[in-house]
């Protein structure tokens, strides 16, 4: 009777250690989607628009924290952009993040302080801003570089 009761408990056990994977892998895998409801644009030294990027705005704790982990693609002009309560010295990292970015911090008064161009997807190396930053744009990797952007231009949100 007894080897009876354990051979069930067994098969019982092994079935459901066959069973479908939870929802929340499927998801996990299929990325996150993202809506870009906001524009911002990068000024040349003139003042000029060079380029408009659409963006999600991360400005809680709990979206700062999922950044633009798990998301697999992004439209070609379209971001995230954290925001901060204070300035202060910003870092980044790339954990979780199958996309290569490119990382831009910038001040209070809407200057690039410092770009990381094409981050390495999954890395757990620092990205420190080097200087106070307010806000933080990531766009796709090579976006700094095809719209010409460089540190000292100013952002308008």
């Amino acid at each position: 009777m007894l080897n009876k009761l354990l051979f069930l408990i067994l098969s019982v056990a092994f079935l459901a250690a066959c069973g479908e994977p939870k929802k929340k892998d499927q998801t996990e895998k299929k990325g996150r989607v993202l809506e870009y409801t906001n524009t911002l644009s990068f000024l040349d030294e003139n003042g000029n628009e060079i380029s408009t990027l659409r963006f999600e705005k991360a400005d809680d704790p709990a979206e700062r924290n999922q950044g633009l982990m798990d998301v697999t693609s992004m439209p070609e002009d379209a971001g995230m952009v954290f925001y901060f309560d204070t300035e202060e010295p910003q870092s980044f990292w790339m954990m979780n993040t199958p996309l290569s970015l490119d990382i831009m911090y910038v001040s209070a008064d809407s200057i690039i302080v410092s770009i990381y161009k094409s981050t390495t997807p999954f890395s757990d190396k620092s990205l420190p801003s080097g200087k106070p930053a307010k806000y933080v744009i990531e766009t796709n990797a090579g976006y700094s570089i095809s719209n010409d952007i460089k540190e000292g231009m100013k952002v308008r949100f």
